[in-house]
């Protein structure tokens, strides 16, 4: 049975579609004045950084911002397995929606789900969903920083695409969240998205900012349910 591969939507719109230019254009990010100011190199680390909140805009408007949430990554020592929660811009599929089986195609090459991770995360108000993922850009763009950065460095990840983003729906997702990843023996990072920039009311911004704060805040906790 041959694997699913989601191919690149974005690719030459978001970002570069070709190995080289995209390759270019991540390093200009880094070395933009934006930026880091330098090009990052895998560090042992100290494996603590839990979560990154990173924008997910095209690369020319927030490539070098998201240039210093990779950076630090790198400082922490990298990881095995990413969660990459992003939000649902094209109102396809379920309200909280898991791919939980295949690989992701980016111009640097393919990226393989965590089958495993992605199967313990497919769990209540979650669910196994491809249909939001198939044009939505907010979680690949974040793959071809992370292929980058990896060099030859395998790992793998976990596409969740929000529609759902008020306070009750991250509470639960925070809950499932850390109770799977804390049963894992690997390093599991996972990477939110940025609201502030969005043109949206005050308490909505609010509602989506506290949710964010609980999903992070939710890897910390030593026992979920408290």
């Amino acid at each position: 049975m041959l694997e699913k591969v989601r191919n690149a939507t974005v690719a030459g719109q978001f970002y570069p579609g070709t190995e080289s230019s995209l390759k270019q254009q991540i390093e200009e990010s880094f070395l933009d004045a934006r930026g880091v100011g330098k090009l990052p190199i895998i560090d042992q680390g100290k494996k603590n950084i839990k979560g990154l909140v990173v924008p997910h805009a095209g690369y020319i408007y927030s490539g070098a911002i998201a240039s210093h949430a990779y950076y630090n990554l790198t400082q922490n020592g990298f990881a095995n397995t990413f969660v990459i929660l992003g939000p649902n811009h094209t109102g396809a599929g379920s309200g909280v929606s898991v791919m939980t089986e295949g690989t992701w195609k980016t111009p640097l090459g393919e990226v393989p789900i965590n089958k495993t991770l992605a199967g313990k995360i497919h769990s209540g108000i979650i669910d196994r969903d491809e249909t939001a993922h198939k044009y939505e850009h907010s979680i690949e763009v974040q793959l071809p920083f992370l292929q980058y950065i990896a060099h030859d460095k395998s790992f793998s990840f976990v596409p969740i695409c929000m529609m759902m983003q008020d306070y009750d729906t991250s509470s639960e997702v925070g809950t499932i969240l850390a109770d799977a990843i804390k049963s894992e023996k690997s390093t599991v990072i996972c990477f939110l998205w940025e609201i502030l920039s969005r043109s949206l009311p005050f308490d909505r911004i609010l509602s989506v900012m506290l949710g964010e704060r609980y999903l992070l805040s939710s890897l910390y906790l030593p026992n979920s349910s408290t």
